[in-house]
């Protein structure tokens, strides 16, 4: 059988938990936060893939100027 005092610190607890749900005043800030990660996210994505593609685009290019010849007028 649990003493008065755990039944306390239970009843304490899920009063604090159900208050911390319904508080909404950080919910902005919450939002910002997580839109802000995610476009930090996305930037370094698209950032590792344009790194990534610039050396086979730029031997693409190397390759193309070698095989062109130029025509004198």
């Amino acid at each position: 059988m649990m003493s008065d005092v755990g039944m306390a610190g239970r009843t304490r607890a899920r009063h604090g938990w159900q208050r911390f749900w319904q508080e909404r005043d950080g919910a902005v800030t919450v939002d910002w936060v997580v839109l802000t990660g995610f476009l930090v996210l996305l930037g370094m994505a698209t950032t590792f893939y344009i790194a990534t593609s610039v050396p086979q685009v730029a031997d693409k290019v190397g390759e193309h100027l070698e095989n062109t010849t130029v025509m004198p007028n």
